[in-house]
């Protein structure tokens, strides 16, 4: 099956010759041209990379990195006019791949491309013999993001998700509420570690039975939290 790219940039030339030479390579392309409607497409459908340009209407492409890494984790690669070294190290700390600067050989786009493709499907290879944490009736599904409490789904939000699977995958050790939200939110992330404690309180009330005798979710007090394995 091949491979689809979304495209969110709003200079229809420079789109077009993306989309071209990408689909002669074998690649499903999509294009939106705005800021907005390059979200929804990249949260609603599925898609193995985004081409995202950092100058936008509506909506810019640091924004844009920034709520698409908080629900995927494809490739991202920035492509601009700028150059900006500032510029660069934002959108890497925003979670973008690599940074592509206008004007550019199509062909260095596609090989750039293929490159990230490759990479991103050896790391899924690794991950796949990990893809479940299983401890005392608790199922977590990391590839499909799914929890199971003695075989009924418990619903998670992503954060929620991403805070769980973090914890049962180090069992035993302590983290902090620094670290965790460090982790799982980013330096660059609105709000406090408060935010932490209030995630914790959600996932032990969908999978704890005693609410005082934690059996997954434990807090090591004056320290932070830690997954009982």
């Amino acid at each position: 099956m091949s491979k689809a790219i979304l495209i969110i940039e709003d200079d229809q030339s420079i789109a077009e010759i993306e989309k071209d030479f990408l689909e002669i390579d074998g690649f499903q392309v999509e294009i939106a041209a705005e800021g907005k409607k390059g979200l929804e497409l990249a949260l609603k459908d599925r898609f193995d990379l985004i081409l995202l340009d950092l100058m936008l209407p509506n909506i810019d492409g640091f924004q844009l990195c920034k709520r698409i890494r908080q629900e995927k984790d494809i490739p991202i690669l920035m492509v601009t006019a700028k150059y900006d070294d500032y510029d660069k190290v934002r959108g890497f700390g925003l979670g973008a791949n690599d940074y592509i600067v206008k004007p550019f050989s199509p062909t260095e786009l596609v090989a750039r491309v293929k490159a990230h493709l490759a990479m991103y499907d050896r790391l899924i290879q690794k991950e796949k013999p990990k893809g479940e944490i299983a401890i005392r009736g608790l199922h977590i599904h990391l590839l499909s993001r799914k929890v199971y409490l003695h075989e009924q789904e418990i619903e998670m939000t992503n954060k929620e998700f991403d805070l769980l699977a973090f914890l049962a995958s180090h069992p035993n050790q302590v983290f902090s509420k620094e670290q965790l939200f460090e982790g799982i939110w980013g330096l660059d992330s609105m709000g406090d570690t408060a935010t932490v404690t209030v995630h914790i309180k959600r996932i032990r009330k969908k999978i704890e039975k005693d609410p005082t005798n934690f059996q997954y979710i434990q807090t090591v007090w004056g320290s932070g939290y830690r997954f009982n394995g």
